[in-house]
């Protein structure tokens, strides 16, 4: 055992040591220094301290003071003499009161003596939970026999200054309590003392769980009944209940957040030292590396890879305007038919070359209906949000990044204070990857449904929804409102705007996942063409669909996923026809196309594609998002994460050095194990040998053999105005800058200017104004002037090169694929300006 030696200013081993108690009652280990012999005391309680008596608490109230002894005035007269000052030989007189009452010094004398010898008096019940806010909300259900106090996250951790895990001791982990909670701690500490009973109130996952464990190691809860409360909303029921039904710490949860603490560690720290002291250059200051972000870096890295490697091929498709011979020309509305096979084949036209002789057969072709088929198509809703599924969602629709998603969710987990009902929970616990849900809530929301849509919005039966996650902990529920009639119109006054609109969004979501399936009558309708001596050369078919009844969309509708292609037969809407009816063609639509590389990961797809792997947990999602922006490995460009040069030298230097540690199946199989000790079923400390054992042969081979490598700096190519140093592009949540490399002694910045290619409208003619790419200080980027404050042009839309072919207006981005024209309103494929701009 060790412990600090005041002289030696080291730590050292305790020799002779002899187990003991304070007078508070801590237990502590007394012995002296093996080299100068000075008393040393380590803090803890230890195998020896079991059996031993321990001491009544007492409490540290200071002792009163009394009066200084007649016998100490010669000592002051001498002094004063010495000081040439007049000495105070006489006591002060006493007053008539006090001369009438000669017992009173003597009474007030013993109702102040120190109460240090006097035991604790213990009584009321402590409850300890994470936040503030949550305090409040909980404290307002308990009532006043509670107090209620909050830890304001984690107490103790491993130390920064070093790798604080003792590896020859089977992986033992030094813990310290955080410098800036130690005042918590001693508060915390004090309360505890004077508590009849403690309840741990922390969140109901690992984090939470090892949260309770470390508060009770560091407040040494040792004589108090110490109960372990789990709740996963913040309503009265759910408090009443989870109080009324305490457990123990689950020391298998703990030990499974320990496991992967201590595991980060171990990657964390020796991995970034090896980068330290391998790679060079001003951008490698504040390099480090980490067991699942290093995974996450490695995905943005080989994505970009492959979109550079990407060759480009053009293609062809041909779409034939059509209408119904019937009634008259005018008779029917046009529609489109897509050319799907030409003598039985699927077209392959790479050039406008193949694409020409077609069009002059389709031309002179005889069209006919060959098969019409309705149908019926059901859509269902999506299952309530997970955690990953909500951060996706947010990103989409609402522009939200992964931790404000969180942050946000957390206020309306803790507590909003509402009118008439104080600090209440607005949705469950936000870290979650099940998607089930309690009978209770079904039945409010089939009550809700009912009662607002009527009941042909309801299915027979409520749904149920299963997870496809690896490893979801379907004892959990899904993300959904604690209470369905607290709808977000009524609580809109006392919510921010995020909050407001986050909570909307679960709250939509939610109640349409108890809906009915919308209905959508289908129409498919098979079309041959060709000359009158080839009659089935060619093949069409054009599909549309209307929807029937509209089921949970009268409610809520997905965001699409932005790297999909639209929908295009939803919505449309085919005329009736009859087989061997024939048509009558309007135009021929030949389109330009280019294969496309596969997009670059948002935020979005990011977190879905580690879902998807198993990589992580909910509650790692968000910061592993964060962090891999914040190290610089990654900047985001129109809402896409991009490798910086920095990402791909660390990536390169972890993948060939450890390409068993950063390998996707390996770090999802490390995630599984971590759950099995969740679960009971694995020991921790062995998993960590085992992972330890390969890792560090890895480490050495990689110090003895891995070269130098230099970090670009991504120079500007000038020098500051301020200061003359080199300009640097530099990153941030907003994206990409240029900023001084002497940064933070010198702060000069400038943006970035990304100019599209096309003349303002207002003022290019005349002064030469160009439009740019800009963003406002939330990070949305806009499109504005480059002449501004002169003039203060702007768009949300991209503005695309080339004029409108209709009225050389200026054309817009306006959907995939698609271009507006500001000036005639008309929308267009992007291959369309493209022809009329080349003729």
């Amino acid at each position: 055992m060790q412990a600090y030696c005041v002289k030696c200013k080291t730590k050292r081993e305790l020799s002779g040591p002899r187990a003991d108690f304070m007078a508070n009652g801590r237990a502590i280990t007394r012995g002296n220094c093996p080299v100068c012999g000075t008393g040393m005391i380590a803090m803890g309680e230890t195998p020896a301290h079991a059996g031993m008596p321990r001491p009544e608490p007492v409490s540290k109230a200071p002792a009163a003071k009394t009066r200084k002894p007649a016998a100490s005035k010669p000592r002051a007269a001498a002094k004063a003499k010495s000081s040439g000052k007049p000495a105070r030989t006489a006591a002060k007189p006493a007053t008539r009161k006090s001369a009438a009452k000669p017992g009173a010094r003597a009474t007030r004398a013993a109702k102040t003596t120190p109460s240090s010898t006097r035991p604790v008096r213990r009584s009321g019940k402590l409850v300890i939970v994470e936040s503030p806010t949550k305090a409040r909300s909980i404290g307002a259900f308990l009532g006043s026999s509670y107090r209620v106090m909050a830890s304001k996250g984690h107490v103790r951790d491993l130390l920064k200054s070093r790798l604080s895990v003792d590896i020859e001791n089977n992986f033992e982990p030094e813990y310290r309590v955080m410098n800036d909670k130690r005042d918590t701690v001693k508060e915390l500490t004090d309360a505890v003392m004077r508590a009849s009973e403690v309840y741990l109130a922390t969140d109901p996952d690992r984090e939470g769980e090892a949260i309770a464990w470390h508060l009770q190691a560091a407040t040494e809860m040792h004589d108090v009944p110490i109960r372990r409360v789990v709740f996963h909303e913040i309503t009265r029921p759910a408090i009443e209940e989870a109080f009324q039904h305490p457990r123990e710490i689950d020391m298998n949860l703990v030990n499974a957040q320990q496991a992967r603490r201590i595991l980060d560690r171990l990657v964390g720290y020796n991995v970034s030292q090896l980068l330290w002291s391998k790679v060079s250059g001003g951008r490698a200051r504040g390099l480090s590396a980490g067991r699942v972000q290093s995974v996450a870096v490695r995905l943005i890295v080989e994505r970009e890879r492959e979109i550079e490697a990407f060759v480009q091929r053009e293609y062809w498709s041909i779409d034939a305007q059509l209408r119904k011979r019937s009634g008259g020309k005018s008779a029917e509305k046009p529609f489109l038919a897509r050319l799907v096979s030409i003598a039985g084949s699927e077209p392959e036209l790479s050039s406008q070359a193949e694409v020409h002789p077609h069009l002059d057969a389709l031309e002179k072709s005889t069209y006919a209906v060959t098969e019409v088929k309705h149908g019926e198509r059901q859509r269902k809703p999506s299952p309530p949000f997970t955690t990953s599924t909500l951060q996706q969602e947010a990103s989409r629709r609402l522009g939200f990044s992964a931790s404000r998603t969180m942050n946000v969710a957390q206020q309306l987990y803790e507590g909003i204070s509402l009118a008439g009902e104080g600090s209440v929970g607005l949705i469950t616990y936000m870290r979650t990857d099940s998607v089930s849900v309690s009978t209770q809530a079904q039945k409010e929301t089939r009550d809700y449904v009912t009662g607002r849509f009527g009941k042909q919005f309801l299915p027979a039966r409520p749904p149920m929804y299963r997870t496809r996650t690896r490893g979801a902990q379907e004892a959990h529920e899904a993300i959904r409102p604690t209470r369905i009639p607290r709808d977000p119109a009524s609580v809109r006054s006392a919510l921010t705007n995020d909050q407001y609109k986050l909570y909307n969004l679960i709250w939509q979501r939610f109640v349409a996942s108890q809906m009915a399936n919308a209905l959508y009558n289908t129409l498919r309708v098979d079309i041959v063409a060709g000359p009158a001596a080839e009659p089935q050369r060619y093949g069409l078919r054009a599909s549309g669909s209307i929807i029937r009844f509209q089921g949970f969309l009268v409610l809520y509708e997905d965001s699409r996923d932005e790297d999909l292609a639209l929908d295009e037969d939803e919505g449309r809407i085919l005329p009736e026809m009859t087989t061997g009816e024939l048509l009558h063609l309007l135009a021929l639509q030949p389109e330009q196309h280019f294969t496309q590389p596969p997009p670059r990961f948002t935020e979005a797809s990011l977190v879905r594609t580690l879902e998807e792997l198993g990589i992580g947990r909910p509650s790692t999602y968000a910061p592993t998002v964060a962090v891999i922006q914040d190290r610089e490995y990654v900047a985001k460009e129109d809402k896409r994460l991009v490798p910086t040069e920095t990402g791909r030298v660390v990536n390169d230097l972890l993948v060939s050095s450890f390409p068993d540690i950063f390998d996707f199946q390996f770090t999802a199989r490390m995630e599984d194990e971590l759950d099995d000790i969740a679960d009971g079923r694995l020991d921790w400390r062995p998993m960590l040998g085992d992972f330890y054992g390969p890792f560090s042969r890895d480490l050495e081979q990689a110090r003895e053999l891995l070269p130098r490598v230099q970090a670009e700096d991504d120079d500007v190519g000038r020098d500051c105005p301020t200061c003359g140093k080199p300009l640097r592009y530099r990153y941030s949540k907003y994206g990409k800058f240029i900023g001084c490399s002497d940064y933070p002694n010198c702060r000069y910045t400038e943006r970035i200017v990304e100019k599209v290619g096309v003349a303002c409208p207002t003022c290019g003619t005349e002064k030469g104004g160009e439009i740019i790419a800009r963003r406002t200080r939330t990070g949305r980027e806009f499109f504005g002037c480059s002449r501004y404050p002169e003039c203060e042009y702007t768009s949300w839309k991209r503005p695309l090169p080339g004029p409108c072919p209709y009225c050389g207006g200026m054309l817009v981005l306006s959907g995939r694929g698609t271009a507006r024209c500001t000036v005639c309103g008309k929308t267009m494929r992007i291959a369309e300006q493209r022809a009329a701009e080349t003729a």
